[in-house]
């Protein structure tokens, strides 16, 4: 064979990289003491270790002013992309602790996560359906198909879930090897829904009518159903909830039994009262209410109602001017539930919403960028989040400084992960100086399984909360109510 003549680059030549002077570069590099000595530190214990800064990491400490009452167990999504799920159930949780008067309770996740999947894998087959008519290679068609079933997600994803499915407590839908675990699954499902896509795409083409479509559409389904089924248990229309409570819990006195005081041996009852004492009122009962469907559950022990929750976002772009609603083109995935809505304002207004539902006893959800300035395997100072504890661009003798916008722009940083937002301290100013986190990735992750995020580091790295009406400014709340939904591309920065 003749080979091919030898193809020039079609860049420029004078801007090549030079051999010579990148060895100039290794010989200057050696002489510099700090260079040899960050280079020593960091072959040998890695950048984290030998950025951390010990002093400032020594300097946060886990007190709050405003701390809201916190479940025993810390939640733990393994290895799963689900943070917006139970980032979405951790706040719920606050609310049935303060019900039921108890220390701890986890609801299931397993079960949302049951019908996130069969949403949205019905979402995906009606979108392929809709796109028929582009490309496969078009921007849209192509991030449709990219993953279908893939694991990540959003507050509103979460809240039309319960608002649609309800609730069950972990005990009666626990988590299995799939769901603790998702990328088998995953993999799968997105398998079969590519192949699904391609089917309805080519039905389409072919000029099916739409019954016949949607026929075919429903037996995709059932595939789908049956597959998670397997995978993940068939979820329970309905069960028995029963549940010791504390003295202050506020259920129907008609469902609690009395849990009689015993002292010594079990079984041992507690001595009566004497004539003319009261009889000492039991610290705790039981609360047995069976045959409940998980919308009446979550109707009756969290009051969950999706229309009472506003979204705001902080994304300080010039494409996306504050005090606009946006929408997200093929961003909804409960299909009939509740638009994806996002209110952009500035940071303050994302802040003072959060602080305003703290004080009120009611946790929050919130997303943010965590992987950034978060040494997070550390385990001297574990789980602290600030802007001054990395000396990162020291290190390395660079400047890394870049403002939320140009990050944003650049996608050096996006929404990532989302938690819980359960206390804050507030400085002289009123405004936040440290925030309590509760995260999902259990209780030997971060400060035994919270963390501290400083005021700075909210207002660089995060940029969305969820909050009940009553915790926005009258301004924002009129503006949710009025404003048009101006809907963004489906590669938006919020999606």
């Amino acid at each position: 064979m003749t080979p091919n003549p030898r193809q020039e680059s079609t860049l420029r030549p004078d801007a090549a990289l030079d051999p010579a002077v990148v060895r100039q570069q290794c010989a200057d590099f050696s002489r510099s003491r700090a260079n040899r000595v960050a280079r020593n530190a960091v072959t040998s214990d890695g950048i984290v270790k030998a950025a951390r800064n010990p002093v400032a990491l020594r300097a946060y400490q886990d007190t709050y002013a405003v701390k809201l009452r916190t479940a025993t167990t810390v939640t733990n999504q393994e290895q799963s992309g689900r943070c917006w799920l139970f980032a979405t159930l951790n706040s719920c949780r606050a609310r049935m602790l303060q019900a039921l008067d108890v220390e701890d309770f986890e609801f299931s996740q397993a079960y949302l996560q049951f019908y996130e999947k069969m949403e949205w894998a019905n979402a995906f087959l009606v979108h392929a359906v809709e796109t028929a008519g582009k490309p496969l290679d078009d921007r849209a068609v192509a991030m449709l198909f990219e993953g279908p079933a893939d694991d990540g997600g959003q507050w509103n994803y979460g809240a039309n879930l319960v608002a649609k499915y309800g609730l069950v407590p972990k005990s009666a839908m626990p988590e299995t090897a799939c769901s603790s675990n998702t990328t088998a699954m995953v993999e799968v499902l997105n398998r079969l829904l590519r192949k699904d896509g391609l089917e309805l795409r080519r039905m389409v083409a072919e000029g099916a009518t739409r019954g016949a479509i949607d026929a075919r559409r429903a037996e995709m389904m059932d595939d789908v159903h049956r597959m998670l089924c397997v995978c993940l248990a068939e979820p329970p229309a309905t069960f028995d909830f029963a549940c010791e409570v504390g003295p202050k819990a506020t259920v129907d006195e008609a469902l609690l039994q009395p849990i009689e005081p015993t002292t010594g041996p079990a079984g041992t009852p507690a001595p009566k009262a004497k004539d003319g004492e009261e009889p000492e009122k039991p610290a705790k009962r039981l609360l047995k209410d069976p045959g409940l469907t998980p919308q009446e559950f979550a109707e009756k022990y969290v009051k969950f109602d999706l229309n009472d929750y506003v979204e705001l976002v902080n994304y300080p772009l010039d494409k996306y001017p504050y005090e606009q609603v946006y929408g997200v083109e093929m961003g909804d995935r409960i299909l009939g539930g509740l638009p994806m809505r996002f209110l952009n304002m500035p940071i303050e207004a994302l802040e003072d919403a959060a602080v305003a539902s703290l004080k009120a006893g009611e946790a929050c959800y919130f997303a943010c960028d965590v992987g950034q300035n978060f040494p997070s395997k550390l385990k001297d100072y574990p789980g602290t989040l600030a802007l001054d504890t990395m000396d990162t661009g020291d290190l390395f003798d660079v400047d890394l400084t870049m403002d939320k916008a140009a990050m944003l722009a650049s996608q050096e940083s996006g929404m990532t992960h989302a938690m819980t937002l359960e206390g804050v301290q507030l400085g002289d100013d009123g405004r936040p100086v440290a925030w309590r986190v509760e995260n999902s990735w259990g209780k030997d992750s971060g400060k035994d399984g919270y963390l501290i995020m400083s005021g700075d580091w909210f207002r660089l790295y995060a940029a969305d909360v969820a909050v009940r009406r009553e915790f926005v400014s009258p301004d924002a709340l009129a503006l949710w109510d009025t404003a048009p939904t101006v809907m963004t591309e489906p590669w938006s920065i919020f999606y």
